[in-house]
Order: structure tokens, then sequence, then C-alpha cells
């Protein structure tokens, strides 16, 4: 299938695009093709996704459901991927999700959609920053033997937040060579972890455990309906692809290499992603002590049976490394939203969060906006231990959605749709379909309760935290829909106030 209908033009103005779209440029377009796929290649990260939620997985179908589960759920993802990259190419802005839902639909569809994909990014934040908090705690506990009590680990957490906030205000170029970085050691990552659970240990389970081995800890009682809940794993993982959108106006020819990166970082991830699963799973020695470990991290026992200590120590190290450039890459992606979402007046106080500093053209409010609300997200976690569960959900029940909105919208345009240089072309609409009843079924399933009883305790959150924003975005909306609305003309700044819009960004 021939995704790309025109030969790629390197003398493509990106420049004057963004203008025909309606924004002045202001963010320095320093990254190239590999960096806008690197950085969602980075954010997706297996060996964050797979990893913190393996234990999840665990009791929720088992072996099975993870393997089988993970194949499945990619397919789907890379057809919603590959409509989304479609879309994108027509309109490569920092906006990204919300301002495609905004051209194709009008202007609340590109209010809704934008604080679903707020909503997602901040819950991506603090889910993969508190992840890497918790394998830094395993990590010190098989070290020194420290004890990974909530409070500790989130003080780790806090200090992981603040070192992704400086790293990216030092501009866009430092984020494009770390994610550059982080390709590479992912990569390297999973072979090294998988060869190392290959060949060490002395006992491995079947392949009849690996691919059918169904377990259910969950307290429901239907099969099915724990084997659905189990998709959180690979779901969770399968998100954050939309930074190659969100970093399109850092991106030297955004309107191809932008689609390009949404696809590329999907498809890679898929396969490495199942090559991790099947390692880890395999080289188990016993599951229910690898569940009830007391690193606190599932995959972090199966490293201690495995290869001892040292060498679970060491892996560790690789795996918590490629966490940390997963969450400085998220950082990235949800402060160019918060940005954006400003630029257009979206958001309390969008002169604020709108400016970019004059030195590193970065916008350097809105980093600081992002993780301190991905810090306050993750604040239950101190009191509740199914609390990471919903912060996890709460990414993906808010991203998700934003993800399909565009692409059901382009698919209702039809023909007024105006392709960008990177087309599907024939096979736009069976797979834009796909993609829309896929996201349809999983925002409801990761809505519902994950364990039973429900309780106070493990009660899922992620649907609290979705009717929370909506009508939190429906209120607001009153108050700033006089203000709020993308540019409608090629020449930036005809239908504005270009004396204040420059005053708020530069």
């Amino acid at each position: 299938m021939s995704t790309l209908n025109s030969a790629d033009d390197p003398q493509h103005d990106e420049e004057q695009r963004l203008r025909e779209l309606g924004y002045r440029p202001v963010l320095a377009r320093r990254m190239g093709g590999f960096g806008n796929f690197a950085i969602s290649f980075s954010v997706i990260s297996i060996l964050s996704g797979c990893m913190t939620l393996y234990g999840f997985g665990m009791g929720a179908g088992g072996p099975a459901v993870m393997l089988w589960g993970w194949a499945g759920v990619g397919l789907f993802v890379l057809c919603v991927g590959l409509s989304l990259a479609e879309v994108t190419s027509a309109y490569p802005t920092s906006g990204a999700l919300y301002y495609m839902a905004d051209r194709l639909g009008g202007r609340r569809w590109g209010w809704y959609t934008g604080w679903l994909n707020l909503l997602g990014l901040l819950g991506a934040i603090a889910g993969i920053d508190y992840g890497a908090a918790l394998f830094t705690g395993a990590f010190a506990s098989i070290q020194w033997g420290f004890a990974p009590t909530p409070g500790k680990t989130m003080l780790i957490f806090l200090g992981i937040l603040l070192l992704h906030a400086l790293l990216n205000l030092f501009g866009v170029r430092l984020v494009s060579v770390l994610n550059s970085i982080s390709v590479w050691w992912h990569l390297a990552g999973v072979a090294v972890i998988v060869g190392a659970l290959v060949i060490v240990p002395d006992h491995h389970q079947s392949a009849s455990f690996v691919f059918t081995k169904f377990v259910n800890d969950t307290g429901w009682s239907n099969p099915v309906y724990v084997a659905a809940i189990g998709l959180l794993l690979a779901q969770y993982t399968f998100s954050g692809y939309d930074a190659s959108a969100h970093l399109s106006e850092e991106t030297s020819n955004a309107s191809v290499s932008a689609a390009r990166g949404i696809v590329r970082s999907i498809w890679v991830s898929w396969i490495a992603g199942f090559v991790l699963l099947a390692g880890l799973t395999f080289a188990i020695q016993d599951y229910a002590g690898t569940q009830n470990s007391g690193t606190g991290v599932p995959p972090a026992q199966i490293l201690l049976d495995g290869l001892g200590t040292d060498g679970a120590s060491a892996l560790l190290l690789v795996v918590i490394v490629a966490q940390l450039f997963c969450g400085n890459a998220e950082v990235a992606a949800a402060s160019r939203m918060v940005f954006a979402f400003s630029r257009d007046k979206a958001l309390p106080g969008s002169a604020l969060w709108r400016r970019v500093s004059p030195r590193t053209q970065t916008p350097v409010a809105a980093v600081w906006l992002a993780v301190v609300a991905a810090a306050l997200l993750a604040l239950p976690s101190l009191y509740s231990a199914t609390a990471y569960g919903a912060v996890t959900a709460i990414n993906v029940i808010g991203i998700t959605p934003a993800y399909a909105i565009p692409v059901f919208l382009r698919l209702r345009a039809g023909d007024r749709f105006q392709p960008g240089p990177w087309s599907l072309g024939r096979w736009s609409r069976p797979v834009g379909w796909v993609a829309v009843v896929w996201v349809a079924c999983v925002t409801v399933l990761f809505c519902l309760p994950q364990s039973s009883p429900v309780t106070v305790d493990s009660m899922n959150y992620a649907s609290i935290a979705l009717a929370v924003v909506l009508i939190l975005a429906s209120v607001w909306w009153y108050v700033a829909r006089r203000s709020y609305g993308t540019p409608t003309t090629a020449a930036y700044g005809s239908d504005r106030d270009q004396a204040e819009l420059a005053e708020g960004i530069v």
C-alpha cells in the first residue's frame, strides 16, 4: 500500500504553509525527520508502558492477554495512526488534534478535542514519570535495601518532573538530540534485556504458558470482561504518538516528516514491544512471587530471579534511563499543546502560557504548567494503591478519543477535505472507520471498573476525571468562547490584534 501520493519536495516552505494555516512562526524549526519520529517513539516507550503495567497485565488476563492483546491492539492502533497521519499532513501545527478538529468540524469540536488532548497528555506525563519513580525505587531496593513507600516514591517522582522541566527549557535542539539517542537506547535495551533473559536463566516457561495461560485476579468472573480490561497494558503503551504532530512547527518538511513519524513510531514499537513482552514472560520463575515482589515492580523481580542482583540492577538502569527519555519527550509534547491552545486563547491565563523565550524559542511557562499539572494528577497515589492504574487510564481515555475526532471529522467532510502530501488514497475511508470504531470501544472500556468489589480504593477514577474535565471545559466555553478561535485567514493577524499577540508570544 502506497501512503505517499506525491514526491517529497525538499524546497517545500513549511513556514509559508504555517502562515497559510493562520499562524506566525515563532518556534525554532530545528528538528529533522528522524528527530520527529524519535519523539513519538520515545513517548510510546515500550520500556516504560510495557514494564510499568506488566504487573497489572499479570492479574488482568495474564500472559495470553498480554501477548495476544499486544498483537491485536497494535494492529488497531496502527489504523488510528495511519488515519491521524493523513490529517496531520494537511494541518501541520503545534495545536495538532484540536486545530484539525476545529478546521474540519468547527470551533466547538476543536474546543472539546483540545481539552481531551490536554487531559491525556498531562495524564501521560504523570503516568510515565511516576512509573520511572517506581522503577527507581525498585532499583534502590535491590541495591541498598531501600523501602519504596508511597511518600518516598512521590518525592522521587517530583524530582524526575523537575529534571524534565529543566531539560525542556534548554530548547528543542536538546530535546531532539535526546530523543534521537532514546531510539537507539530503547532498541538496544530491548535486545540486551531479552537476550539476557534467553541466555542466562536455567528455566524458562513453555510456549503454551506464554501464549495460552489465562490469569484472573481482578475479582470479576467473566473472562471476556477481564481480557478486555487487560488490553489497558497495550493501549496505554500505544499512546503519545501525536507528539510528532505537536512538534510540527519545529520540524523540517513537517507535512511529510510528522506524518511519517507517527506511523513509523507505532510499527517499530509494535514489533519491539512484542519481543520484550515475550522475553519477560518466558523468563518468569515464580508467577505468584513475581506478582507480589518486594520491589513493588514485577519486571524487576523477573530480572532478579533470572539474572541475580547485579544483572537485575544493570538492566533496571537501562529501563529507568529509557523511562526518563520517555517522560522528557512527553513534557515537550504537552508543553507545545499548552502553548498552542493558549495561542488560540482557550486556557485561563493564556497570555502567560503562550509566551516564548526569545533566547531558546521555547514556551517556558507552558513547560512549567505541564509538569505542575502532572504532579497534581499523581497526588492520589500517596493514598491509594490503585491510583496509578487510574492515572494511566486517564491518559488513555483522554488522549485516545482526541485521536479519533479529527479522523471522524475528516471522514464526514468527504471531498471537502484537502489532503496534504502524505495520504492514504483509496484506503483512507476503510482505515479511518476501523480507527473510529476501535477508539469508541476502548474509550468506553477503560471507564469501567478494573477490579471487584468496587470500593473507594479500587474504583476507576478515570471516568470521574473525564467527566470533570468535560464539565469544566463546558463551563469555560461560556466564558472564553468569544475570544477562543483558530485563525480563519491566511494572512495572520488580519482578524486579530497583532500588537496584543506579539506581546503575549515573544
